[in-house]
């Protein structure tokens, strides 16, 4: 990633060019899609506009909306966003579809089915998180961990099964306020047993540990406040996260500005990107948009992380102007929703085609159901009555009743492998659950 070329010196420019020479036509011509000059530079201007003179014009129109936030960089200068026409518009559909009831997909509100998405979310959020910060194991494997409760074999899988238990953890705490006490214990959540400074977990990096944000080329993209202002920094970004004294701030900028805020003073000495997510999700719970328990803002970050990084410096880089960040994670949270509802229809349509072929399914609870179909897709998967009760958020009992059912029922089988009883589905599976559809039999599902 290259750092973005600096914008012109408003101010000089203002000067030296005035307004005097500008008309209100040029001043419409201003860009509405808050480009940054990096971008700008290399579109074509307005007819009658140098490059220079297009993004004067487009500056003048975009101070007269900003708003100051009580975020400051290390040179005492506040932090500062607008609110355009498109952000409000998608600000607008992300509360419609997150915060109520209305559209949201028939298996999430489910009571039988909405423990599975919630679980796959959860993993999902915690794999690909862990990625961004170089995880290496596949997706498949840390599944696996997860689900069946092992313990993690090395660094990577460590950081994925961290970023499961915080997010879990995150789950837990959406009701309480914000607290330094609360940022330290999501932190040393995160990071336990990861870092190379080994007592690093859970508090502030030292005056030698001061990180600096680069590559490895040498190129410096971010250098965060001195050790010794971060206690006040970050009782002033839990007092902003929690709204104290504060004016409106639109919910969803708050928390994406929550996120910006923790990453900007990187206050630890690693795990700073994967806790100021967590945070984000603390934020958008704490604020009611319940269905972002089910979406996954990594695993669409993880596909552009160039943009990502992008964002923070675009800001950084514009005189702290928040915008860019903040329109670049509500279109990552928009395209995780369309992801969420894009990955319900396909498995509800899978669901439903598997079930009119196979119509013995309907005569076992949505858990076996899910687990019959699984089975039919991944041949060989091992199934634990941990793995099962993981990936159904249900109690032991009903986890070891279910599988002994599906046993009774003579569509698995089961081996003892120490102390654990492992469960493989039938090899001709497909060919017993159509005996049993011919049956006609209903099965004792307790």
């Amino acid at each position: 990633m290259k750092l973005p070329q600096k914008p012109p010196d408003f101010h000089k420019s203002l000067i030296t060019k005035g307004l005097s020479k500008f008309s209100a036509r040029h001043i419409q011509a201003a860009d509405d899609r808050y480009r940054h000059w990096d971008e700008l530079r290399h579109r074509k201007p307005p007819e009658g506009l140098t490059h220079e003179q297009w993004w004067l014009v487009t500056k003048i129109k975009r101070l007269s909306a900003l708003r100051r936030t009580e975020l400051l960089d290390t040179e005492g200068n506040p932090f500062q966003f607008a609110t355009p026409d498109f952000l409000a518009i998608d600000l607008h559909q992300i509360d419609l579809s997150m915060g109520g009831n209305v559209g949201v997909p028939e298996p999430i509100t489910n009571p039988n089915t909405r423990d599975r998405y919630l679980v796959r979310s959860l993993i999902e959020e915690a794999i690909t998180s862990s990625q961004l910060e170089g995880a290496a194991t596949t997706r498949e494997v840390a599944k696996e961990m997860i689900r069946t409760g092992r313990n993690p074999r090395d660094l990577s899988e460590r950081m994925i099964l961290n970023n499961f238990v915080t997010m879990q953890r995150i789950r837990e705490l959406k009701a309480e306020a914000l607290t330094p006490e609360i940022v330290f214990e999501i932190h040393h959540i995160v990071t336990q047993g990861t870092l190379e400074i080994e007592d690093g977990a859970g508090r502030f990096r030292n005056r030698d540990e001061k990180r600096i944000v680069g590559d490895l080329e040498g190129a410096v993209f971010h250098t965060p406040p001195d050790p010794e202002e971060l206690q006040e920094r970050l009782e002033k970004m839990c007092a902003f996260a929690n709204g104290a004294e504060e004016p409106f701030i639109h919910p969803v900028i708050r928390s994406v500005i929550l996120h910006f805020w923790l990453a900007y003073d990187h206050p630890f000495v690693d795990g700073n990107g994967r806790t100021a997510r967590a945070l984000f999700y603390w934020s958008m719970l704490h604020h009611n948009y319940w269905l972002f328990e089910f979406v996954s803002i990594s695993s669409v970050i993880k596909k552009a992380p160039v943009k990502y990084g992008r964002s923070f410096l675009h800001t950084e880089t514009d005189d702290n102007d928040l915008t860019y960040f903040i329109s670049a994670q509500v279109k990552v949270i928009r395209q995780a929703i369309e992801g969420l509802h894009q990955y319900i229809d396909r498995k509800s349509t899978e669901l439903q085609s598997m079930q009119r072929r196979l119509k013995a399914l309907d005569f076992f609870n949505p858990r076996q159901a899910g687990l019959l179909l699984h089975a039919l897709e991944t041949p060989g998967t091992r199934y634990t009555i941990a793995s099962h009760r993981a990936s159904h958020a249900v109690s032991y009992q009903t986890a070891r009743s279910d599988l002994m059912t599906l046993q009774e029922r003579s569509l698995m089988f089961v081996e003892r492998v120490g102390k654990k009883n492992i469960f493989y589905a039938k090899t001709d599976l497909v060919t017993r659950l159509e005996k049993l559809q011919t049956k006609n039999e209903e099965p004792d599902t307790r």
